[in-house]
């Protein structure tokens, strides 16, 4: 892959290695042909094993890196998608770009766009990268996303190159221990009722009951306790690090920063708290929205926030913090100019964090909306929960599921009704959709491709079927998608 030296001169936490560009090419069959690494166009990315240490203990995990050790990929809009992405975890993988929308054979859904990476095969990857946006990159396969398969994939503005902005690009994560593969068994043995919060913080809405009931059918017809979350983490992590030992981004006096914030965490919503500074909300899972200033953001699992702030003139250090929603645990990264002092940094916040709501979501408007236009289809997908940890979209679990059908040119409606005790965050494949409803209230919100469903509310999104294949739509919650909740958007005429 070839140098970018326009970026190079942009100023960037990862000024030395995070601003390689992609190379025009024509397109490539999506097979396995490991000399293609070869092509000085291409780049290639490894998913592989690194070790990493949380709270003085060392922890095997996975990574996608380039041979020069550079995290994930950086890119320019208008330029083509070449990656040549080798195998080397010792299992099967499979690598979802997640917020670009590929052809669909391309898009890393094991079994559904294409077979599982085989532990030393290498996949080719080329197609175009139609807009820029703070998008990610991690494992489909099985619950390997926990075990950190994950990376930044960055898609700049090439209108943006001479802007002064210093960009700061940080991942979220939950972090345990454990095998996820217990961590599951446990849920489907024990359900939801003895892990995490359930219903503290002012959610109490009625009648508890754990994970070992039935379906819940009828919207909104009953009262339950609303669970934050059913996992416990050993810790969360800002760039693989905790508050113990912050990554530091050294900033100037009165600069200004972009802050590209991903949660890359498989189970955990936070809120971003900017403490003692103030921002501008810029952009969220990519797409440019009308500028929300504050200095607390929601993020749900899998979403990103682009944010920028300005910094004071005086010389001084400035913590960043992601806080669990319903509690007090919390990670970061601090934004220190050449002299600024970094104090200690507690890791528990002194009061419990509210869970994340759609206060903001109500806010958000898009910089560039969908045109305005009836919708041509519509389907109410039902979200429900059953024993033994199961969880259903429309009454089926994945491989019992019928897809929803579309027909390319169509604009299609989609309301999620939330029956469950917890929130889902819901994510399709291919496409980027506009927020239009929350709880039936209309209005024309930002675009997005993960939405947070809130338990026992309802929340409803558009789009326009340009893409045509068969995509995956699911709850971004990993535990809740391994116990089914998954289905699929189907083209007319895809086989």
């Amino acid at each position: 892959m070839r140098v970018n030296h326009r970026s190079l001169n942009r100023r960037s936490f990862l000024a030395a290695t995070a601003a390689t560009g992609f190379v025009s090419a024509a397109p490539s069959l999506l097979l396995p042909r490991p000399s293609w690494a070869a092509d000085p166009a291409v780049t290639t990315l490894r998913a592989e094993t690194r070790t990493i240490e949380v709270h003085g203990k060392s922890a095997k995990v996975f990574g996608l890196r380039q041979p020069d050790g550079t995290h994930g990929l950086f890119a320019e809009a208008g330029q083509r998608f070449r990656v040549s992405l080798e195998n080397a975890t010792g299992e099967e993988t499979l690598i979802h770009w997640h917020g670009l929308t590929p052809p669909w054979r391309q898009d890393g859904v094991p079994d559904k766009s294409q077979p599982a990476l085989q532990p030393g095969e290498t996949y080719e990857y080329d197609f175009p990268l139609e807009r820029a946006g703070t998008n990610w990159m991690h494992s489909h396969k099985g619950l390997q996303e926990q075990r950190l398969l994950a990376a930044p994939l960055i898609v700049r503005d090439p209108a943006e190159a001479g802007e002064d902005v210093q960009e700061v690009v940080v991942m979220l994560h939950d972090f345990t221990f454990r095998d996820p593969a217990e961590i599951l068994a446990e849920l489907q043995e024990h359900g939801h009722g003895d892990h995490g919060d359930h219903g503290g913080h002012g959610m109490d809405h009625g009648d508890g009951h754990g994970g070992g009931h039935g379906d819940h059918g009828g919207h909104g017809d009953h009262a339950m306790d609303v669970h934050l979350h059913d996992v416990d983490y050993d810790a969360f992590l800002a760039n693989d690090r905790t508050l113990e030992d912050p990554e530091v981004h050294r900033v100037e006096r009165g600069g200004k920063v972009r802050l590209r914030l991903i949660n890359a965490a498989t189970a955990t919503n936070f809120w971003i708290d900017l403490d003692a500074l103030e921002g501008r909300l810029i952009a969220v899972d990519g797409r440019r929205v009308q500028p929300v200033n504050g200095s607390r953001f929601p993020v749900a699992i899998s979403q990103r926030l682009d944010i920028l702030i300005d910094l004071p003139g005086e010389q001084g250090a400035w913590p960043i913090f992601a806080q669990q929603e319903g509690e007090r645990e919390r990670t970061g990264f601090v934004l220190a100019t050449k002299e600024g002092r970094i104090s200690k940094l507690a890791e528990r916040a002194g009061h419990a964090a509210k869970a994340v709501d759609l206060s903001l979501e109500k806010r958000l408007r898009a910089v560039s909306p969908l045109s305005d236009r009836e919708a041509d289809r519509t389907h109410t997908m039902n979200l429900t929960e059953a024993a033994n940890y199961t969880w259903k979209l429309d009454g089926a679990v994945f491989g019992e599921h019928e897809p929803l059908v579309v027909r390319e040119g169509e604009r299609m409606e989609i309301t999620f009704a939330d029956d469950t005790t917890m929130a889902h965050p819901m994510h399709l494949h291919g496409h980027h959709f506009q927020v239009v409803a929350i709880d039936g209230e209309r209005f024309a919100g930002a675009m997005r491709d993960t939405v947070l469903v809130p338990a026992q509310g309802s929340v409803t999104i558009a789009f326009d079927a340009d893409n045509p294949g068969r995509w995956a739509l699911h709850c971004h919650q990993l535990y809740h998608m391994a116990g089914g909740m998954m289905t699929a958007l189907q083209y007319e005429g895809v086989v």
